[in-house]
């Protein structure tokens, strides 16, 4: 089976992963809440926002990385679901997250000190993350 890439919704599918991102940390929705079960003060962040542009490029071509492998899976299992794009890219980043993501992250919580919370912040936005990639993914 031959796969087709489409680079360009795989760039528009990272650049949403960013925006979900952006949006999830702000202040807007739980940005004050992550902060503070990480530990982090406005002044920890104002002393950090030299590192920031380091830090978002890497981020962004994780994110690249993973539109890529996304847009595999979603090739992959468009026969096997039978759905149409759209829905194969939602159904493929829900399983994705499921069966990877969210195990991986939990684990982390029962074995390690994490919190809870923290874990369902972080978690929740790996979730929309995915999900958005694979709306981007689907419709293009």
């Amino acid at each position: 089976m031959e796969i087709t890439v489409n680079y360009m919704g795989i760039l528009f599918a990272a650049v949403a992963s960013m925006v979900v991102g952006f949006l999830w940390y702000s202040p807007l929705l739980f940005g004050h809440q992550w902060m503070k079960l990480v530990g982090l003060t406005k002044e920890k962040m104002e002393d950090a926002k030299g590192e920031m542009g380091k830090t978002y490029s890497i981020s962004f071509v994780l994110s690249l990385l993973t539109a890529y492998v996304l847009s595999h899976v979603m090739a992959l299992s468009e026969n096997f679901f039978g759905y149409g794009m759209l829905q194969t890219g939602l159904t493929s980043a829900f399983c994705m997250w499921l069966g990877f993501v969210m195990p991986v992250q939990l684990t982390d919580v029962l074995f390690g000190s994490k919190k809870t919370q923290l874990f369902a912040i972080n978690t929740g936005y790996q979730l929309a993350s995915l999900l958005a990639m694979g709306v981007v993914l689907g419709i293009m």
